[in-house]
């Protein structure tokens, strides 16, 4: 039977870029005046609020964790498009050519979902949502460690990478929501 995966993925993306798009309707891009550590420490902020919100059971703010993932894989592409670009004294950049660049990232870390399940066996369908959290805060520690050393690395994968599996196990982590109808 094939996977219905992909189908799955490109639901979460098109929820994703429709709060993206939207708010940078209302706010432009003045996100591009962020470094990309700030974007990971927004990232490990929202992290963080979905691992307390797990493990207390209970939100007071009006905002559920799927509203979180969706802000984490958002500002994930935003810290690649930073990293790509770099951060820009005048963050105005054209909507079109935004957008373009958010599916571009959206189309690579997929690509890469589609590379790992095939070798993994979709192995990720058998995990825990607080497994896949705990792991998005390892990545962003990881990512924290390597903007402290310069973006330098001996042996292990940049920041790209590591952006890229932030996205992928937040779609995870939507795709368990929905089919566990939380």
């Amino acid at each position: 039977m094939p996977s219905k995966t992909p189908e799955q993925y490109d639901k979460v993306i098109d929820l994703c870029k429709n709060v993206f798009m939207p708010k940078m309707r209302d706010y432009g891009t003045a996100w591009r005046i962020l470094r990309t550590s700030s974007l990971t420490d927004q990232i490990y902020i929202k992290a963080s609020r979905i691992r307390s919100i797990q493990e207390k059971g209970l939100s007071k703010v009006n905002e559920g964790i799927a509203d979180e993932f969706i802000g984490i894989i958002n500002y994930s592409i935003m810290a690649l498009i930073q990293l790509k670009l770099g951060v820009a004294e005048e963050p105005h950049m054209d909507a079109a050519f935004t957008e373009n660049l958010y599916m571009s990232y959206a189309l690579e870390a997929k690509s890469l979902m589609a590379d790992k399940n095939h070798d993994y066996d979709e192995a990720w369908r058998q995990m825990r949502i607080s497994s896949l959290t705990d792991i998005i805060l390892m990545k962003l520690l990881r990512i924290k460690q390597i903007e402290d050393n310069n973006g330098i690395t001996v042996i292990s994968e940049g920041l790209d990478a590591n952006y890229l599996d932030i996205i992928n196990y937040s779609v995870f982590a939507m795709i368990l929501m929905d089919e566990s109808g939380r």
